[in-house]
């Protein structure tokens, strides 16, 4: 059986008094996008840095790329890629620039590291801009060319450390993907962030992180049926219904709506009781402009799981 890329066993990290990690066990395979979710504080980030060898952990041990972080961090090294919550590049140098320092860095002759830097450039469509200087590039060309350097030396695993914060969407659609075509082409990638949505459309696998411990691991579709039953969402068509038809989805459902921008939001057992909902609405004289059925959203998965956490 093939050893996964990433393989760690209840890695835990204290500073002080305080747990950053309690137990964390991970298993990425090749080709495999993970995404550790977790508000700020709930231990991503101490996480990627302990597998990338730039922290020790306390307990536990783990094998990335095949290698102990502990006893063999130097063979680690030489196999992953890692790209922080901030673009690491020189704003100083163009982007060629960058590229080919970087690859001189990791041993690359002359010819080769130049060679590198130009494929670099084209897969992530900065060719254009390979002389201009790093210092006026936008975000999204930052964060792009960033990627493009933790891949010189063409890791077996990548490291993303929330690497769409701040950029807007059309930057972020861009790096998605590329972090996809990655994965497809064998790539392991470990993906941390705080963009719901990002987990869904990225992650294989989600492993949600609460207070430095693991509180649930799954698809995005497994973590989304752990939230509960469907969700009925109704709008009254004249607002001063608003009342009456809370009160008529609370007897139907068992539970008070939530009540957002005039969206009527209640857990339902099943979604036949869509139909239920239409003939007592109907029957009370309270007409809906919307009345409709869907699974629970990630979001509110994360919000189940981590107690109501933001």
């Amino acid at each position: 059986m093939t050893e996964p890329a990433i393989l760690a066993e209840q890695l835990g990290k204290s500073f002080g008094a305080r747990a950053v990690l309690s137990g964390l066990s991970l298993q990425v395979p090749a080709g495999v996008v993970l995404g550790l979710l977790g508000r700020n504080g709930a231990g991503k980030t101490t996480a990627v840095r302990i597998l990338a060898t730039l922290l020790a952990a306390d307990t536990g041990r783990a094998r990335v790329a095949g290698f102990d972080i502990a006893a063999q961090p130097q063979r680690v090294r030489a196999h992953i890629g890692l790209t922080g919550q901030y673009a690491a590049v020189d704003d100083l140098l163009s982007a060629r620039e960058n590229l080919y320092l970087i690859g001189r860095l990791l041993g690359l002759r002359r010819g080769p590291a130049r060679v590198r830097a130009a494929a670099l450039l084209e897969q992530f469509g900065l060719a254009d801009v390979a002389a201009a200087k790093v210092a006026t590039f936008s975000g999204g060309m930052r964060r792009r060319l960033d990627l493009a350097a933790s891949l010189t030396g063409t890791p077996q695993v990548l490291f993303l450390d929330e690497p769409t914060t701040g950029l807007d969407l059309a930057s972020r659609r861009q790096l998605w993907e590329l972090i996809r075509a990655l994965a497809a082409a064998g790539t392991a990638v470990l993906l941390t962030t705080q963009y719901l949505e990002e987990a869904q459309v990225l992650a294989d696998r989600v492993v949600v992180l609460h207070d430095g411990t693991a509180v649930a691991e799954g698809t995005p579709a497994q973590l989304r049926a752990r939230a509960g039953g469907p969700v009925l969402e109704v709008r009254p068509l004249r607002p001063d219904d608003r009342a009456a038809t809370a009160r008529a989805l609370a007897r139907l459902a068992g539970a008070a709506p939530e009540v957002s921008d005039g969206l009527l939001t209640v857990r339902v057992a099943g979604e036949e009781m869509v139909t239920a909902v239409a003939r007592e609405l109907g029957e009370a004289g309270l007409p809906v402009a919307r009345l409709d059925v869907r699974r629970p959203s990630l979001d509110e998965a994360f919000l189940a799981l981590t107690g109501g956490a933001a």
